[in-house]
């Protein structure tokens, strides 16, 4: 089945994006630097809340993807299990996931957070995120990414009192693919 996200762009053109690049693509757009930037990011983040953040950036999909039909969307579901984002305590994960092949950000919350908020606020986030993405500024779109969520995550999970319990349940490096 085709990609469901991408209906303009031809089949072939699809698949010649998604096996070109990967996650050596990924670390060209994301240098060391960046992604050292990043997972401090995420970390600063995760004291402001008791919410947990994973970021995850992906070249392409790869032979296996492609020739099973598989979209942005149900890879970025696919990951959020793969890496245990619903396996938070108070089910409050949320993965923020970037296909550099077509640009697409995928944010995915887990049932504590997504039960309580409206699916066009992650959307609009979406849509926001993806003006960065546009113009190639990768790490930028991710520091907004986290500080939209973080955000959300601050109103549904404050953190509470002096020396508040907030056990870092999930890793803040980003995962390339």
């Amino acid at each position: 089945m085709p990609d469901q996200h991408t209906p303009h762009m031809p089949t072939w053109q699809r698949w010649w994006r998604h096996l070109w690049l990967d996650a050596a693509d990924v670390r060209r757009q994301l240098p060391a630097a960046a992604l050292q930037r990043l997972e401090a990011h995420v970390q600063r983040s995760e004291t402001r809340h008791r919410g947990e953040l994973r970021l995850c950036v992906e070249g392409g999909l790869g032979w296996n993807g492609l020739w099973t039909g598989i979209n942005t969307h149900d890879r970025a579901v696919e990951l959020f299990s793969q890496l245990r984002v619903w396996d938070t305590e108070h089910n409050n994960g949320v993965l923020i996931y970037l296909c550099l092949a077509e640009r697409r950000i995928e944010i995915l919350a887990d049932r504590g957070i997504s039960s309580q908020v409206d699916p066009a606020v992650w959307q609009a986030m979406v849509q926001s995120l993806s003006r960065h993405f546009k113009l190639g500024d990768y790490e930028a779109g991710l520091v907004d990414a986290i500080d939209q969520v973080g955000q959300c995550m601050k109103q549904l999970y404050p953190v509470c009192g002096r020396h508040p319990d907030n056990p870092n349940e999930l890793p803040n490096a980003v995962v390339i693919l």
